[in-house]
């Protein structure tokens, strides 16, 4: 790797992280909204995301600019296409947490209602896969990647429980289903965010050990051969 693509890599990376965290930051904050209905925090989440739009844009930009005035060898070229395709992923995430904040913004104009356990669990279990991608990202380790990837079934099986239990409230408590319809979509979105981490995890391995995990289990099945 030359001393000058060092430079460009060594930036694209640095506004990488600052993207990622500021995705924590902005998950977090909706998340937050929603828990102790502050429809200030929710409202501030709108801004945030389009700090994030920028960032995402700013690192297009740099991508670009590297392709086009280096001549990057197939390890550099994994580390950049990574970088961009994590981006991608944390502007989604940015776009996930808006919609989160949208429904903390309808909770809080409404009758109270108790938060079950399982959507915090959900919660809890998006945050911390975003943050173990990051940081599998920022340490460039594929195993700690692959502990992301091992979480995402979880992830799933908790938000498949919280849409079960949403129903049968309304079907019980028809008085209170529009406040359950957003607790199925905020589950819904964090879920989302587990799959953007998951998408992030299988980055790192592309770039770190310059193997393909992607779909991988699906290919392995009956389907794939």
């Amino acid at each position: 790797m030359s001393r000058i693509f060092d430079a460009v890599l060594e930036e694209l990376r640095e506004k990488a992280l600052r993207m990622g965290s500021l995705a924590e930051a902005i998950l977090d904050k909706a998340v937050r909204a929603v828990v102790e209905r502050r429809p200030e925090l929710a409202r501030e989440v709108r801004i945030d995301d389009l700090e994030i739009d920028r960032m995402d844009l700013a690192i297009d930009e740099a991508v670009l600019r590297a392709l086009a005035l280096q001549a990057p060898v197939a390890e550099d070229l994994r580390q950049v296409i990574a970088i961009k395709m994590m981006a991608a992923d944390l502007e989604r995430v940015g776009d996930l947490s808006r919609n989160i904040a949208k429904s903390a913004l309808r909770l809080a104009e409404r009758p109270p209602i108790g938060l079950p356990p399982r959507l915090m669990a959900v919660a809890d279990e998006a945050r911390r896969m975003l943050k173990r991608a990051l940081d599998s990202f920022a340490d460039a380790d594929g195993e700690k990647a692959r502990a992301v990837l091992a979480a995402d079934d979880e992830i799933d099986e908790d938000q498949d429980r919280v849409v079960r239990e949403a129903i049968q409230e309304i079907g019980s408590h028809p008085e209170i289903s529009s406040q359950e319809v957003d607790l199925i979509l905020i589950a819904k979105n964090l879920e989302r965010v587990g799959d953007h981490a998951t998408n992030i995890a299988e980055d790192v391995i592309l770039a770190t050990e310059a193997r393909n995990v992607k779909h991988a289990e699906k290919l392995r099945g009956p389907a794939g051969g």
